[in-house]
């Protein structure tokens, strides 16, 4: 039994994360280009590795011919090594791709590793590195280096390596920190109709309880706003209105445009348009700064 290749063997499996039937194949494949080093007029399909992944016995063989341990030299010993060392980090880089591949359209968590010139990079935990783009930054977000982040996976891709890059722009980073903030909302039974958000500036979500008895808004907002207060905390002070969705397009576009108070609304259904009447009192607040309570709203109801 060849132990001390088994304890490497585990080692690897342990420090890497990798799959010990990968290493074995990367194992057999190195001792295959070594030996066809050795045995250079050797066709490449007549020579065959076998490794006993229980005992760790290794057997080579030319053809039918087994070749013993002393026919590899020095050569052959470091061939294997490169190639190995190789397979290792391939196998290493594919298990980040699919790792942080499955967690895109989630949140992350990381410490702001490099600030470059057009984006910051992301210590993912010692795993990977995030990439995100200045642009992808909301306007209130100020990052030193060795602070500790949370951000939404925008995308993960495979160029020179697996490259994950990373928002706080986006507006699924808010719905996804409600479903970490509001165990109600991963339970299913409060749940997120729609989001509309200018980052660093104002979001309006529109939620439903499929439980009477639970009160959505109340749910998302906390015991004296703590629920909330933690995520506007994370969105550096970016203000945040919880609306309570109906199938009633008229009560929906009272909450949506709240806090102002609305009077009669006309409707072109074909149009999906709306005219809201309001007293002259209630305009500014309809309307808001730079017209954007208005503008969210719309982008909320989807009229």
């Amino acid at each position: 039994m060849n132990k001390e290749f088994l304890t490497v063997l585990e080692q690897l499996e342990r420090e890497k994360g990798l799959e010990k039937e990968v290493l074995l194949e990367a194992v057999k494949h190195a001792l295959a280009v070594a030996a066809k080093k050795i045995f250079k007029d050797v066709p490449e399909e007549d020579v065959r590795v076998e490794i006993d992944p229980n005992k760790g016995d290794i057997h080579i063989f030319i053809g039918k011919e087994e070749m013993i341990s002393k026919d590899f030299g020095r050569i052959a010993a470091q061939t294997a090594r490169q190639v190995i060392i190789q397979k290792i980090r391939e196998a290493e880089k594919e298990n980040t791709y699919t790792e942080f591949k499955k967690k895109e359209g989630d949140i992350v968590s990381g410490v702001v590793y490099r600030m470059e010139k057009k984006a910051l990079i992301i210590d993912m935990m010692g795993k990977a590195e995030g990439v995100m783009p200045h642009s992808f930054m909301s306007p209130l977000d100020r990052f030193k280096v060795g602070e500790r982040m949370r951000a939404f996976v925008y995308e993960v891709k495979r160029d020179k390596g697996t490259q994950i890059i990373l928002s706080r722009k986006h507006e699924n980073l808010v719905k996804k920190l409600f479903e970490l903030e509001v165990p109600e909302i991963y339970e299913g039974i409060v749940e997120i109709k729609g989001i509309a958000r200018e980052a660093g500036e104002r979001t309006k979500i529109a939620v439903h309880s499929k439980d009477d008895k639970v009160d959505c808004v109340g749910a998302c907002v906390g015991i004296r706003g703590s629920r909330v207060k933690s995520i506007i905390d994370e969105l550096r002070g970016e203000k945040i209105d919880i609306v309570r969705w109906s199938e009633d397009i008229k009560e929906f576009i009272k909450a949506a445009l709240a806090p102002a108070i609305i009077g009669q609304i006309e409707f072109d259904r074909e149009n999906k348009r709306a005219r809201v009447m309001l007293a002259n009192d209630q305009l500014s607040l309809a309307i808001g700064k730079r017209g954007q309570n208005v503008r969210l709203a719309s982008k909320l109801v989807g009229w």
